[in-house]
């Protein structure tokens, strides 16, 4: 064992095992007559057998603390990350198979961000303890791409939480606050957004276009138009929860004046946005700094100003109808079996029951290429034109037009299902079906997507619109929500003595054939022009057709019908 003959000096205790092994260093403070300890700030003075060691402990104290890292420098280089962040967004995502995970967005001093993952078997530890908006150090984590398939931020890595990362809340003074990252309309409107991004928007509701609620099979959606500070106005559809939660604002009678809306995580795609089914947050009027700046930006007519409606959302929610669902459904209907569609001579309304069964393949294919607004076809697929619905189309998009056998068990017939109708069903617009076909390097219009086999195999309630006239049979509403088709089955198809009167010959002159005969649109007649076809927005006196606009979200209606102006109630 060493002696040390050397007077009192300070040494740092960082140097001390450069002089000696942990070991010996034992054996010297506790066999050679260690007196006494004491701390005096950051010195320790140790005094063993009359010599004396002053021992700063400062620098060693540093070297025991990490430097904390920029998030901007973070890579997948190293898993010992130390980083002082504030929790800007959390949520959780939860799979087919039941599996939950945690997914985040961290912001450090510096502003910049990056998307955190907290895989399922680490969910129960870490979901009780995390909350927004929250400051903390984070130790530890592995990196690697970006893979999301939304992302949130512009950082090409994504942080995912380790069994041995480690996370203390603390108060962090020079943490930016919460903020959003509002993507301007005129931008989403040019196109000029990633498709694989989502962003944050904030606007004024402008109207209200559509909306589908409380119909067994189907999902609840309102499609809204909203406006922001500079005029600029995109659509909106909120989907589920997000549109019960604005029809319950909306329908709430003390609520009155603008409605703005923050929605969080908005999907982008086509120029239109939309709620993404995880981590979205949609907050209307709410108190906060944003929405009450955005308030106090518009003009003051505006400021105390409630949201239109469309003729399409007014009949959709009107609820004084003396008819149910079901009733307006078949009203002023010939409710028959497939088999006599065939003997139909005239122009006519129609219900039955089938099941899809198998595409039938025409000449121009599974699309047409129609007006940008509304689902006029094309009238000129080469310079700009103006539609008739007013629309100036620059470039046509194609719209869905597929003739599907129905088979009833018995008989076969050939319906159109339209764009709108296809849409619902598949969950794609035309426009970006064929986008998706043509940079997987199909440009064959004759090809069929796989997509659109979700059209088959379906048991449907139809209610068409028979025109022998131009051999075609087209789809104005549909459902296949399983009780909803057997009781029409049962109680209109079956028996014909329960089957509606057929429409009398003055009453079918009157349901305006020759304006929504489809004609224009059919292959019967490609050519023809579209002057008498009218856009959504006009509306016409039909009375057979009026009950027909009341009906309550069994499909989207058709580009090719027009809405009846119905007065909303009350309460509604």
């Amino acid at each position: 064992m060493m002696a040390f003959h050397f007077k009192p000096q300070t040494l740092h205790l960082a140097y001390l095992p450069l002089l000696l092994s942990p070991i010996n260093i034992s054996f010297l403070f506790f066999m050679y007559g260690l007196r006494y300890i004491s701390f005096h700030a950051t010195l320790l003075v140790v005094t063993l057998n009359g010599y004396c060691f002053n021992l700063s402990i400062f620098p060693f104290l540093q070297n025991m603390s990490r430097k904390f890292d920029c998030i901007r420098d973070i890579s997948d280089r190293k898993e010992t990350w130390r980083l002082a962040v504030r929790i800007i967004d959390v949520w959780s995502v939860v799979n087919s198979k039941g599996a939950e995970h945690l997914e985040m967005v961290i912001m450090d001093a510096a502003g910049d961000r990056i998307q955190v993952l907290i895989r399922a078997d680490h969910t129960d530890k870490w979901k009780p303890r995390i909350q927004e908006n929250m400051t903390c150090i984070i130790n530890n984590g592995t990196v690697f791409d970006n893979d999301f398939q939304w992302k949130l931020c512009d950082h090409s890595k994504k942080f995912v939480f380790l069994g041995g990362t480690t996370m203390k809340q603390m108060d962090l003074q020079n943490m930016p606050p919460l903020k959003y990252y509002f993507k301007k309309f005129c931008e989403i409107n040019a196109g000029k957004c990633h498709l694989n991004r989502l962003e944050d928007i904030i606007g004024v509701v402008h109207e209200i276009n559509n909306m589908q609620s409380n119909t067994p099979g189907k999902k609840t959606f309102v499609a809204l138009s909203i406006k922001d500070l500079s005029g600029d106005i995109i659509n909106c559809t909120l989907w589920e929860s997000y549109g019960i939660k604005f029809l319950e604002y909306y329908n709430d009678p003390t609520n009155t004046g603008a409605i703005v809306i923050i929605l969080t995580h908005a999907m982008i795609k086509d120029s239109q946005v939309s709620n993404a089914w995880s981590g979205s947050k949609l907050l209307i009027n709410e108190d906060i700094q944003e929405i009450s700046e955005f308030l106090s930006k518009l003009p003051a007519n505006e400021q105390s100003q409630k949201p239109s409606q469309s003729a399409k959302s007014m009949s959709l929610w009107s609820g004084g109808s003396q008819f149910t669902t079901l009733e307006k459904f078949v009203h002023k209907a010939k409710c028959i079996p497939l088999g006599q569609f065939c003997k139909i001579k005239q122009d006519m309304l129609c219900v039955t029951v089938g099941t899809t069964t198998k595409f039938y393949v025409s000449k121009h294919g599974w699309f047409y290429y129609g007006c940008t607004k509304c689902s006029v076809k094309a009238t000129d697929l080469n310079n700009p034109y103006q539609c008739v619905c007013g629309e100036n189309v620059h470039k046509p998009i194609p719209r869905y037009k597929v003739d599907i056998y129905v088979y009833d068990g018995e008989s076969k017939f050939r319906f159109v299902f339209w764009d709108a109708e296809c849409e619902q069903i598949i969950g794609q617009s035309a426009d970006s079906m064929h986008k998706s076909m043509l940079e997987n390097g199909e440009d064959d219009p004759m090809v069929y997507p796989d997509e659109l086999d979700m059209l088959l195999d379906k048991k449907m309630a139809l209610r068409a619109k028979v025109q022998p006239t131009f051999g075609q049979t087209s789809v104005w509403k549909f459902s296949y929500d399983e009780e909803f088709v057997s009781q029409i089955q049962k109680d209109y198809i079956a028996d014909e003595a329960h089957s509606l009167p057929a429409i009398p010959n003055a009453v079918a002159d009157h349901v305006d054939t020759s304006i929504e005969s489809l004609s224009a649109f059919g292959e019967n007649d490609p050519d023809k022009s579209l002057a008498n076809t009218p856009s959504k927005s006009v509306s016409h006196g039909v009375d057979a057709e009026e009950s027909d606009c009341q009906l309550l979200g069994l499909t989207q209606y058709s580009g090719t019908k027009p809405p009846k102006k119905v007065k909303i109630e009350a309460n509604a």
